[in-house]
């Protein structure tokens, strides 16, 4: 897929709350090594720089376009451009933070004992990613997806929900760690906008459908996904939508 960090930024600060609160509940002190998995612009990056400026960071990503701005905005790490799925670090992590990243990668069950691998003894393996798959803002893309002429082009399996249970997480970090911390939250972010939902996904949720759809369809398929949030999500009297977002956070010490 073809990232666009401009759109991703737009909604910075609500997207970056989540990592700040996971942050938080992460007890090391001074990791010598840090891994961000799933980097995308930088802006978590930025945030374990601050928090522990002697580390070793090194960013991973699958975007060029992605990683280009995190150089700017963090120009002292260490980029790798990769597919997490396929990566095999050279050396071991005392902290390995995900923000919003690994929903995007299937076979769970063998992803989380192998991240657990590549930490070292006392590490750290603390990961953020949505569960929002049952909600408005996510059923209406596979709705409006069918719901049209470009409906042909839907590609198989778009609509799979990415997260499993947490207690499948805790299942399969429990045997590997000393201590597993795992809670859910609900952010209700309150947005400005014409269409702001639609604004949010377009850069992340609704990226595969519209790369699976000819360019003369696209613009339908939006307005059909316009149509449908538009009634799940109303605005207020004074003109803010308010758009719930579940998440599912998790801290393992091993």
């Amino acid at each position: 897929m073809t990232w666009n960090p401009s759109d991703y930024l737009g909604f910075a600060g609500e997207r970056l709350r989540p990592a700040v609160d996971l942050l938080a509940r992460v007890a090391l002190g001074a990791p010598t090594r840090v891994a961000d998995l799933g980097a995308g612009a930088g802006n978590v990056t930025r945030l374990l720089t601050d928090r522990y400026p002697a580390a070793q960071l090194t960013a991973v990503d699958s975007s060029p376009e992605m990683l280009a701005r995190a150089r700017i905005t963090v120009p002292g790490a260490r980029f790798i451009e990769t597919d997490i799925a396929t990566w095999q670090p050279d050396v071991k992590f005392d902290l390995i933070f995900s923000n919003a990243a690994l929903h995007w990668l299937s076979d769970h069950a063998q992803l989380f004992p192998r991240l657990c691998s590549w930490l070292a003894p006392g590490g750290c393996l603390a990961v953020q990613m949505p569960a929002s798959f049952a909600l408005a803002s996510h059923t209406a893309a596979h709705a409006a997806a069918l719901d049209g002429p470009w409906s042909e082009f839907v590609k198989p399996g778009q609509e799979r929900a990415g997260v499993h249970d947490l207690r499948e997480y805790h299942a399969w970090l429990e045997p590997l760690s000393r201590r597993v911390d795992l809670w859910e939250t609900t952010y209700f972010h309150v947005l400005e906008g014409e269409d702001p939902v639609t604004e949010w996904f377009k850069s992340t949720l609704l990226l595969p459908y519209l790369e699976a759809l000819p360019e003369q369809h696209q613009e339908g398929f939006l307005n059909a996904y316009r149509q449908r949030v538009a009634a799940a999500y109303p605005k207020s009297a004074q003109g803010t939508t308010i758009m719930p977002m579940r998440r599912i956070l998790m801290v393992a010490e091993v």
